[in-house]
Formats: structure tokens, C-alpha cells, sequence
């Protein structure tokens, strides 16, 4: 059966359209802010994911905080002795141990800066692969990161000065060898894509700490076996105080992802103060809807209508105008939300998932209950409108 009402309320924004439209506006606006935010969260979180789920079969193992009393100081790492406890507690599994530190470099002219990673050549290939050249095959030579070759245009051949420019001293060199796959995120401590590096011998011989490594990894053959590998290795090194760390993907994962979803819910708050200002707007305007229409609602009450279809006609008026808002934001929503996912995190792989397109729908939801509601108050006003002063209003 066909509602009067509903038509009623359908002519009435037709009449005020270009009002009805500035007013949906707003709406739009709520709905690409949320959406679009929404979105991006998402796709940086399975993104992350993904890239950690690449070293999901490695524990990282670094030193505990040094707690030192005042005026003492020491060094931090892991010893041979407990590099050996790690060995003996991790079984079949795999164990690298790495030296990490930072450094300045120079390749021609240009001056940059990165990680410098020192380990035993054999290991490398065992969780890093090179997309060019080769491996470590003399003392000098290097591996470098995709992002540092790309960004400072360093080849195969290249020669890089380690270490500050100081004209007293005589900086040391190293060839580059290799250039390394890119990696992305990872959860194993290792940032490839922005590293140097080198043989455990070259590292040692002008950084120091021979016999002290700054972390561990051991990179086990299954995947379901990781909590008994670190339980026993807490057990055999950490028995009478604790000196190491022992962290996986799944931990790494959950501190990025609670992260990540701190920062999505805060942008989330900041888009929905757009829909603060839309139901302001609304409700503006449904109010001038009530008022320029006093003697029409005074006719219908004579005439025996119902409040209840009087506040029915003006709650439609307010779902048109949000259903409006609604459509034409979810249709800028997926434009803008894919360029801004492309723009901000490089891959749009991702942005069609249930996960992350989800928004869209629930954006469009929050704006057309958001104008209903700023139009309760302006539907109940004109629905307990006394008849005759209605009909007397000029």
C-alpha cells in the first residue's frame, strides 16, 4: 500500500533540493572520513601481517635491559657461553647469531646512513636471498638492502666508505657483493631492506665485540614447535636471572596490530566529528522543514492524522537526506579510500578483502542512522503542535 507520508516527505526535499543536498553533504563527508580511515587501518594491518608471516618460523633472541647501578657501566649482549646454552636448548633448529649496529657511510659522493649487520657468511642464505650478484665470497665485500641500493643508486661493484667522515682517519671500505630481495617488515630483527651486510670477521675486526652478539635468531624447522623451543631455551639460559628476551611473530604481531588499531580508532574519532557537524546540518534543516511547513501540519492534525504519522513524515524526510548523503558517500568512499590505501601503503592488494571493504557499508549505516536521529527532535516538535495555533501561523 502506498504511504502518503513517504510521499509527502519525498516532495519536500525535491522542493528544497539544492538545501536537501548541501545539508547531505555533510553526511558524505562522515561517510568518506570513517570509510576511508577505516579502510586504511585495515589494509595496514593485513599488510603487516603478511610480512611478518614470512619469518613466522623464527625467534628472536635479544639481551634483557643491562640494570646497572649509578656511575657503572657494561656491555650488552649475548655471550658465547649463552650462545652456546641456545644452541644446545634449540635442538635441530637453526642458530644465527648477529651483530647489529648503525653506521654512516659514504658510496661516491653521496652520504647515507643504515644498519650494519655482521654474521658468518654460511648463514646468510639461510634467511635472506639475494636478487643480484653474489654472496660474501671475500673479506670486504658486502650485501646491501634493495632500498638503500634504489635510493642511493648503489651497484654491484660499488665501494662504500664505512663509518664518519674524519680526514684522521682512514675509514674502511667494502665492495658490494650483492643486493639483497626486498623484504618488507619482518618479524625475525633483521631490517634488510635498509642494511649493510658483512662477514662476522669483517664486523668484529673494526666494530668490536668479538665473542658478544647483539641478537640470536634461531629459525625453526616447525612452525607449531616455536612455544617449546623458547620455553626450553627460557629454561636453560634464563634459570637463574633473566638475561635474554625471546620474542616470535606472534608477539611482534600482536604489539603492532594492538598498535595500529590504537591509531585506526583514534582517526576513526577525528572522521566522525565530520558527522557531528552533518547531524548539526540536519537537524538545521529539518528544523526550517518544520517551520516553513506549520500550516500543512495543522491541516493534517484537524483532519484527524495521527502524531504518529506526522512525526513518521518528517523521520522520513531525515532518512531520504541520509540515504542520500549515505550512497553518494559510500560511492566516494571506495574512489578515495583506494587511492588513499595506494598512496599511503604502496598496495591495494588488499582493499577488496571482507576486512577492509566492510566500511564502506558500515560507514553508510552510521550516516543514515546519524540523520535520523537529529531528526527525532524537529518529527516529535511537529507531531505536538496545537492544531489551531498551526492553522493561525502565517
Amino acid at each position: 500500500m502506498k504511504d502518503i507520508f513517504f510521499d509527502l516527505s519525498v516532495r519536500s526535499v525535491r522542493l528544497n533540493f539544492l538545501r536537501s543536498l548541501l545539508a547531505s553533504i555533510g553526511i558524505v563527508i562522515g561517510v568518506v572520513a570513517i570509510s576511508s580511515m577505516g579502510m586504511l587501518g585495515t589494509n595496514m594491518q593485513l599488510q603487516v601481517k603478511e610480512q611478518l608471516s614470512a619469518s613466522a618460523n623464527t625467534i628472536t633472541i635479544t639481551p634483557d635491559a643491562v640494570r646497572m647501578s649509578p656511575g657503572t657501566t657494561a656491555s650488552t649482549g649475548i655471550d658465547k657461553t649463552q650462545l652456546n646454552e641456545i644452541k644446545e636448548a634449540s635442538g635441530n633448529n637453526i642458530v644465527i647469531p648477529i651483530h647489529r649496529s648503525s653506521t654512516r657511510f659514504t658510496v661516491g659522493s653521496t652520504n647515507g646512513r643504515g644498519s650494519i649487520y655482521g654474521m658468518d657468511p654460511n648463514d646468510i642464505t639461510k634467511f635472506l636471498t639475494i636478487s643480484e650478484g653474489d654472496s660474501l665470497n671475500g673479506e670486504s665485500d658486502a650485501l646491501i638492502g634493495s632500498t638503500l641500493a634504489t635510493n642511493l643508486g648503489i651497484k654491484i661493484g660499488s665501494r662504500l666508505k664505512i663509518g664518519e667522515d674524519n680526514k684522521s682517519v682512514t675509514r674502511p671500505v667494502v665492495r658490494v657483493s650483492g643486493i639483497l630481495t626486498a623484504r618488507g617488515m619482518t618479524a625475525d630483527g633483521v631490517s634488510a631492506d635498509n642494511a649493510i651486510i658483512v662477514s662476522d670477521d669483517w664486523y668484529t675486526s673494526h666494530f668490536g665485540n668479538q665473542d658478544l652478539y647483539d641478537q640470536v635468531n634461531v629459525i625453526v624447522q616447525n612452525v607449531d614447535s616455536i612455544p617449546d623451543v623458547e620455553s626450553a631455551i627460557d629454561e636453560k639460559v634464563n634459570r637463574r636471572t633473566q638475561v635474554i628476551r625471546i620474542s616470535d611473530a606472534s608477539s611482534r604481531l600482536s604489539n603492532i596490530s594492538s598498535t595500529l588499531g590504537t591509531i585506526t580508532t583514534f582517526i576513526l574519532a577525528i572522521g566522525a566529528i565530520s558527522l557531528v557537524v552533518a547531524a548539526v546540518s540536519i537537524f538545521n534543516v529539518m528544523m526550517m522543514s518544520v517551520n516553513e511547513r506549520i500550516q500543512e501540519i495543522g491541516i493534517l492534525l484537524s483532519i484527524g492524522t495521527e502524531k504518529g504519522e506526522v512525526r513518521r513524515m518528517f523521520l522520513y524526510e531525515a532518512f531520504i537526506l541520509g540515504i542520500i548523503g549515505a550512497v553518494f558517500g559510500g560511492i566516494c568512499s571506495l574512489v578515495i579510500g583506494y587511492s588513499v590505501v595506494g598512496a599511503m601503503i604502496g598496495s591495494t592488494a588488499y582493499f577488496f578483502l571482507p576486512e577492509s571493504i566492510i566500511y564502506v557499508p558500515e560507514g553508510m549505516l552510521i550516516g543514515v542512522i546519524v540523520c535520523v536521529i537529529s531528526g527525532l527532535y524537529p518529527a516529535w516538535r511537529a507531531s505536538n503542535m496545537d492544531p489551531i495555533d498551526a492553522l493561525r501561523a502565517e
